[in-house]
């Protein structure tokens, strides 16, 4: 059973920096691709960034590349986003996702191909 917990949201300004965390509580998570998606006020959920099962691919929404990086610590049933040089318009709730399917490069960035998600954690950027 898969269960997503993310943590690490919050208020900061324009410039800042948060880490966020998703941990899976249950006993598949090394075999898991995961993702980031976020939500914001009266928008659809986006992509954000997403990894493969092992770490060994990435892939970024262009408008967060080169500011966010997504990583992954398998002993620790664990997921990263770590955000930098943050945004007003990054504010939003984010979602950690879980996808149990092979071939992942080819939908990482589709919500409808993760059945599993947290509850989201806000994220609010001062400007």
């Amino acid at each position: 059973q898969v269960q997503l917990e993310e943590s690490g949201g919050g208020l900061v300004q324009a410039g800042g920096s948060l880490r966020l965390s998703c941990v899976d509580s249950g006993r598949t998570f090394s075999i898991y691709n995961m993702g980031w998606f976020r939500q914001a006020p009266g928008k659809e959920r986006e992509f954000v960034a997403g990894i493969s099962w092992n770490g060994g691919n990435t892939y970024y929404t262009d408008s967060v590349k080169g500011r966010f990086t997504i990583s992954r610590d398998n002993a620790r049933s664990t997921a990263y986003l770590q955000m930098s040089s943050l945004k007003p318009e990054d504010t939003a709730v984010y979602y950690c996702s879980s996808d149990p399917g092979a071939y992942y490069y080819a939908r990482y960035s589709r919500a409808d191909e993760y059945p599993y998600w947290g509850q989201g954690t806000q994220v609010t950027v001062s400007s």
